[in-house]
């Protein structure tokens, strides 16, 4: 089976890739080049979701079975700022796929976001909630969404949260980078959610491939946390004692953003996306192959 994997350069894409190489053919579409990594890189088509007849030719000439839609505007303040752009990427970009898959009767994953929540339920959002997002991310994640679900039949929608990886810019790095010049780091403590690591989350999505269960799907590590609770583990897990960890709110922050203050996502199925494991033990994996043992 051929696999198109748009977004194949972002973190999530370059683990799926890891993932998926070995028992599929793999065609990766983006904007920017495949990021220096230990493996192969995988055959590399030059494209942008938001140009639609470029996007057909790519079709065209690569004729995939399967479409993962990784590719997104995911910088949250950034949209904040040019909603317009946030829209033409993760609204339109992705009823350009959708359209295309329509027209071919390929099957779609595309990846959302816990973002569609507004963040005002104090337990679990499962997929049977309905959606209310904050920000600008989360509706045009959820446009996306929409488009998905009025025009294909065969699609699932994967939502997640709190990504980091090896091959990408996250949250794990940033903390491990500021703790490298500051005695003392301030992290927000009044938001929860679910840290995931793509490497899992790439694992249990590659279990679609093979299903005809198609709708939304909430996937992510088990358990959940602050940010701050989150910066005191990747601290404690990396051996760094000697630098402080002071909670803030999200208002003390002041990013032009509001953020959801609990999006928890749980799934409500009973499928192999129940079985993710904590995220503490993800994390102390991450960090360890960080290290190299």
């Amino acid at each position: 089976m051929r696999i198109l994997i748009t977004g194949i350069s972002g973190m999530l894409g370059v683990d799926l890739y890891r993932i998926l190489r070995d028992s599929y053919e793999i065609e990766g579409l983006d904007i920017k080049n495949f990021p220096s990594t230990s493996f192969s890189a995988p055959s590399l088509h030059k494209g942008d979701i938001i140009n639609l007849p470029g996007l057909k030719a790519v079709f065209l000439k690569l004729n995939p079975d399967f479409v993962i839609h990784t590719a997104a505007y995911t910088d949250v303040d950034g949209c904040e700022k040019d909603p317009h752009g946030a829209h033409r990427v993760n609204a339109l970009g992705t009823r350009n796929i959708a359209l295309i898959c329509q027209k071919k009767n390929i099957p779609l994953v595309y990846v959302s976001t816990d973002f569609v929540f507004d963040g005002k339920k104090n337990y679990p959002y499962t997929e049977l909630d309905e959606p209310h997002p904050l920000n600008v991310y989360g509706r045009s994640k959820l446009a996306g969404e929409n488009h998905i679900r009025s025009l294909l039949e065969r699609y699932f929608i994967v939502r997640t949260s709190w990504l980091y990886g090896r091959y990408g810019k996250n949250f794990v790095e940033t903390i491990l980078k500021l703790c490298q010049e500051k005695q003392e780091i301030t992290v927000v403590g009044d938001q929860v959610g679910c840290p995931t690591y793509t490497k899992d989350l790439a694992q249990n999505m590659k279990n679609l491939l093979s299903s005809s269960s198609y709708g939304i799907y909430h996937i992510a590590n088990s358990g959940s946390c602050s940010w701050y609770h989150f910066a005191r583990e990747i601290l404690k897990l990396s051996g760094m004692r000697g630098v402080k960890v002071k909670p803030i709110t999200s208002k003390e922050l002041n990013r032009p953003a509001l953020r959801p203050q609990f999006s928890v996502l749980k799934s409500s199925g009973g499928g192999a996306e129940d079985n993710m494991r904590p995220w503490e033990e993800a994390l102390k994996e991450y960090l360890e192959e960080r290290r190299g043992l």
